[in-house]
């Protein structure tokens, strides 16, 4: 039997200072487009906070906005023309970057305000700005691969980016049939660009060696000591 499960693959790249830039430009992108949608959304949620100050009653309120991705995206792609006549020269998928995380952080809020998120309190989503925001930029559409030789990958508007270092263990899983790419996310780490890819990942499912085999621990022993080669099999080498 198999069994699926979503694994990352991280491998480091050698792009060209053209390729960078061009990174960069759609990480902007994406700043861009998480910075409009925030704008748009905490302006609606001014207004109807204002306006209920007033007395305003509930039903007569500015008009709440959605914040799941699609409604973010179709709203961006009704105003990128004025918001960003530039719009073109970079993928869709830098746009949906910044919009989908934006989505997340405000479901996030969300779910803590209401105690559906258990842990730390979640605070309310705040703009991202050029000098303290890792840029990333995450393609999920378009031509995602890893090429023949295993030493590059291909990406939508990025092209073939130089790995610096084999992808293999990938490579053979995607040859195979075992593995499917979800996503390619780049992001800069320690001075060195990397590409994690999320894939969907078949794996033999293992039964137990000896799985009639029993191990009891006594409650009132603070420290277990090492457990014997008899119950729990050999040591691996």
């Amino acid at each position: 039997m198999s069994l699926t499960v979503t694994q990352a693959y991280r491998f480091a790249l050698d792009p060209t200072p053209a390729q960078e830039r061009e990174v960069l430009r759609h990480a902007g992108a994406a700043r861009v487009a998480f910075n409009w949608g925030l704008a748009r959304v905490k302006a609606v949620m001014d207004q109807r906070a204002a306006e209920r100050s007033y007395g305003i009653a509930d039903e007569k309120l500015t008009q709440s906005i959605g914040w799941n991705l699609p409604a973010l995206r179709r709203a961006w792609n009704a105003a990128k023309g004025e918001v960003a006549p530039w719009w073109a020269q970079c993928s869709k998928e830098a746009y949906n970057t910044g919009l989908d995380a934006l989505a997340r952080a405000l479901t996030n809020w969300l779910d803590s305000r209401s105690g559906k998120r258990p842990g730390r309190p979640v605070g309310f989503p705040r703009f991202r700005s050029k000098r303290r925001t890792t840029p990333s930029v995450r393609f999920t559409t378009g031509t995602i691969r890893i090429e023949a030789d295993r030493m590059h990958v291909t990406l939508p508007r990025l092209g073939r980016i130089k790995l610096h270092e084999s992808a293999r263990k990938l490579a053979r899983r995607l040859e195979a049939g075992t593995a499917r790419i979800l996503s390619a996310t780049l992001r800069p780490q320690a001075g060195r660009w990397f590409v994690a890819f999320t894939c969907e990942v078949k794996r033999a499912e293992r039964a137990p060696a000896r799985p009639d085999a029993v191990l009891g621990v006594d409650v009132g022993v603070r420290h277990l000591g090492r457990v014997s080669k008899s119950v729990a099999g050999p040591e691996p080498t």
